[in-house]
């Protein structure tokens, strides 16, 4: 969005749709995300995160201030992540790979619900979506909630440290490569960010984005076929 904006490349309306976008995945779908966390993690053995509060979508619970501010300016940003003991896990390793995986795929239904709303007022409100100022608002609203929800699942499952895709990764590391990119996470975070802000992530990023938007939408375009002809 900070682009956009020192670019001109804006209308309002597509300003205040994405303002309040952020503030939708902000208050409640990163809270749905470190709920999806807590919520497996105290499946599979962790009862201790109810106790630490964070078995909850109170946002409240959840914000980080630094990573809503990011999302709003950037469009990636992060909660506050829920602190997980994988000793309380019957596999450690696995129980942690499942717990990380949960969280992307909270973004990954969150964008889903966000393309059957944006399919349905294709197929029954087309006219509504794009001749109409509040249609148009709508629409920049829903685009700007689906694509920030796969970028945000994408962004985590990148295998850097502390992101949800490392402890994927660190699945099929032995136990000494997992000690040396916690040893050195800050390191490769600062890295990742490089590499993010001088673009040569892109096209993996936008590959991976681009595949899960059109396999999302094939899906959610599923349930409505019989009334698109």
């Amino acid at each position: 969005m900070l682009f956009q904006l020192l670019r001109g490349n804006f209308t309002f309306t597509a300003i205040v749709a994405q303002i309040l976008a952020v503030l939708l995945i902000v208050f409640l779908i990163l809270p749905f995300h470190e709920w999806a966390h807590a919520f497996t993690a105290s499946l599979l053995g962790d009862k201790a995160v109810k106790y630490r509060g964070r078995l909850s979508i109170n946002p409240l619970s959840h914000i980080d201030p630094m990573g809503a501010l990011c999302l709003l300016l950037f469009g990636f940003g992060w909660a506050k992540p829920v602190p997980i003991d994988p000793r309380n896990f019957k596999n450690p390793k696995l129980g942690m790979a499942i717990t990380a995986i949960m969280g992307p795929v909270a973004n990954l239904l969150a964008a889903f619900v966000g393309l059957l709303i944006l399919t349905a007022l294709n197929i029954f409100a087309f006219g509504f979506l794009y001749t109409t100022e509040i249609g148009r608002f709508v629409l920049a609203f829903l685009s700007f909630y689906i694509s920030c929800n796969i970028g945000l699942a994408v962004f985590n499952l990148i295998p850097i440290p502390p992101l949800d895709g490392s402890k994927v990764l660190f699945l099929f590391l032995p136990d000494n490569a997992v000690s040396f990119f916690y040893r050195y996470q800050q390191f490769f975070f600062i890295g990742l960010f490089a590499l993010m802000y001088v673009g040569v992530l892109d096209p993996v990023l936008n590959w991976a984005t681009g595949g899960l938007t059109d396999s999302l939408s094939w899906l959610a375009y599923q349930p409505f076929r019989l009334f698109a002809h």
